[in-house]
């Protein structure tokens, strides 16, 4: 009798405590995630233990015994056993919806260990491709992350594919045909280049199928744009593939920065299309890339007309699909290129550039439009300044009131960095380094790769600085390498770049990762930290970021990836909560058999 009067009288007061919250308008969570290592990434740089999120945002984050006291009977509760919490990762800098456009099509070498294994996969997929579809694989690797620390050989690459064509990208800098593909596009002896690029002859005048960029990728470009794509269903299926990917690293933002070979907006439809129907699993920021070169000012001109920043045609998604701007490229007679297998190019020798610039960028600020710009050198950089410093001059100041930044600046000169903090610009920098750094140091020597780029110089000075990678062609999408490159100053080949006084703490690398992104697309008050009010995106990690060996960091994922309080990644323990996706298509697909990223 006296057990059965506790236990009504525990539900009692159980009621009676809820229905007081109630009175006191106290709101209850609808997730708690508890047991957990939260790191908020506030300006204090706060660890706890739990987080409630409400409606898509996080209500609170503090102690266990607190943060349960949010829950009632429809809230649902996730242990983390231990593990760390960090705000979801956005990349500042990612080719998200041409990556989703041809993953489904790509063999993917990035995190391959050998390139034995490299070829072998290579060799499976020519047995498995259609005729018709070609073997591609389109970036995201370097040859010293290999055993072997080197590139195929164009016989290599023909053993391995026999009659079926490929096409074998790195980076921007070079790229291999085997036979069947050079036979395939009708490229012989007589085939001429574009400017600025060679096909490569071997000592007795025959195509030895090695495509360089000299330092102009446009062979490179023009090689992929011949390749068959994929239906509109299976780029669909792929994009979600990509996506899915994304967020199994804790990728939850992503700011697209356009790229060639990729028009506005006629190859954004496998996004459009997720976005449409409510089923993105990412935030995605987009600019604007030209692809006609003498066009560029025309193709902004109606863009402009027909765009509005900060929306996306009746796309509402709140912060979840919209246009930011234009760039990364706004003219190409201004364009530099990060090719360093190749003599860096120079302004100069392009008349145009200047009067090209200047138009396109006093465009985007009589419109109202942020924009970014690629700037791999320092020199280029100081001539853009003085471009930019005109425009801002000539509008009474109004370019400064705009968000705009310069992408990568490697070799930026701390003097130009002033000038960019004077007219309120920012800097985006990604891990090309990481993956071209060898090559880098070989043409440029090991002490300007000390400070390529001078992160620390940035940071200290207080410039808005956001961390991306530039996948997926010119380095891997995975953020995990990224983050070592920034915190380590070493390559994915563990070249040693930067000097100590140039890396980042585990807190400051993932701050340029999170807070510093967001910066980029005008978010920072919405994302990048678990701070209450914030979009509750979030990444459960298999390690704990802040004290695994450094070297494990490049093997870190997400085990739980949260977005607006949605799960949309889950593994391990969590798999019962991972959203189902539809099965790889076509069947002949590189992911279906291999994946994306090669992570064993």
């Amino acid at each position: 009798m006296m057990k059965r009067f506790i236990l009504v009288l525990t539900i009692v007061l159980a009621f009676v405590s809820c229905k007081e919250k109630e009175s006191k308008n106290i709101a209850f969570a609808d997730l708690i995630v508890h047991n957990a290592k939260v790191a908020v990434m506030d300006t204090d740089r706060t660890i706890t233990e739990a987080i409630a999120i409400k409606d898509g945002k996080v209500l609170e984050t503090g102690a266990n015994e607190e943060i349960l006291k949010l829950k009632n009977e429809s809230t649902k509760i996730i242990d983390a056993h231990g593990k760390t919490i960090i705000p979801g990762l956005n990349d500042s800098h990612l080719h998200l919806t041409r990556g989703g456009r041809f993953f489904n099509a790509e063999l993917r070498w990035d995190g391959v260990k050998s390139l034995k294994k490299a070829l072998q996969m290579l060799k499976e997929q020519a047995e498995r491709t259609p005729k018709g579809q070609w073997v591609r694989v389109i970036g995201g690797w370097s040859p010293f992350q290999f055993e072997e620390k080197r590139f195929p050989t164009p016989q290599e690459i023909n053993e391995a594919t026999g009659d079926v064509p490929a096409y074998v990208l790195f980076l921007y800098s070079r790229a291999w045909l085997n036979q069947a593909g050079l036979d395939a596009l009708g490229i012989d002896e007589n085939t001429k280049a574009p400017e600025g690029s060679s096909f490569e002859k071997g000592a007795d005048g025959k195509l030895t199928g090695v495509l360089l960029a000299e330092p102009n990728p446009g062979i490179l470009y023009a090689r992929i744009g011949a390749l068959p794509s994929l239906s509109e269903e299976e780029m669909v299926n792929s994009t979600r593939q990509f996506y899915r990917e994304l967020n199994s690293f804790g990728i939850t933002s992503g700011i697209d920065a356009g790229g060639g070979g990729h028009k506005f907006p006629t190859d954004y439809a496998g996004t459009k299309l997720l976005a449409e129907a409510g089923e993105m699993p990412i935030r995605l920021s987009y600019y604007l890339f030209p692809q006609n070169k003498g066009e560029e000012y025309a193709e902004f001109q109606e863009w402009m007309a027909n765009n509005e920043v900060g929306h996306n045609g009746e796309i509402h998604l709140d912060h979840g699909y919209e246009l930011e701007g234009g760039g990364e490229f706004l003219a190409w007679s201004a364009g530099d290129f990060e090719n360093f297998l190749a003599p860096q190019p120079m302004l100069e020798d392009r008349p145009t550039w200047r009067e090209d610039l200047k138009r396109i960028i006093r465009l985007h600020v009589d419109n109202g439009w942020p924009f970014r710009i690629h700037a791999t050198y320092g020199e280029t950089i100081a001539h853009m300044l003085d471009v930019i410093e005109e425009v801002n001059e000539e509008t009474d100041g109004k370019l400064a009131s705009r968000r705009w930044l310069f992408d990568h600046a490697e070799t930026v000169k701390e003097e130009d960095l002033q000038r960019i903090k004077a007219l309120n610009g920012g800097i985006a920098i990604q891990a090309r380094m990481a993956y071209a750094g060898e090559y880098f140091v070989e043409r440029y020597g090991a002490d300007k790769a000390k400070q390529a780029p001078p992160v620390r110089k940035m940071m200290d000075m207080g410039l808005p600085v956001g961390a991306g990678t530039d996948g997926t062609r010119v380095a891997s999408y995975n953020p995990w390498p990224a983050l070592y490159w920034l915190i380590s100053g070493k390559t994915v080949g563990d070249l040693q770049l930067s000097e100590p006084a140039n890396q980042l703490s585990r807190e400051e690398a993932l701050h340029l990762y999170t807070k510093g992104s967001a910066w980029i697309s005008d978010e920072e008050t919405v994302k990048g930290t678990l701070e209450n009010g914030m979009y509750a995106d979030l990444a459960l990690l298999s390690g704990d970021y802040f004290t695994v060996p450094e070297k494990e960091i490049n093997n870190l994922k997400s085990v739980l990836t949260i977005v607006g309080g949605n799960v949309v990644f889950a593994s391990g323990e969590y798999q019962n909560m991972n959203p189902k996706l539809p099965e790889v298509i076509p069947d002949w697909s590189p992911v279906k058999h291999y994946g994306g990223y090669q992570s064993k």
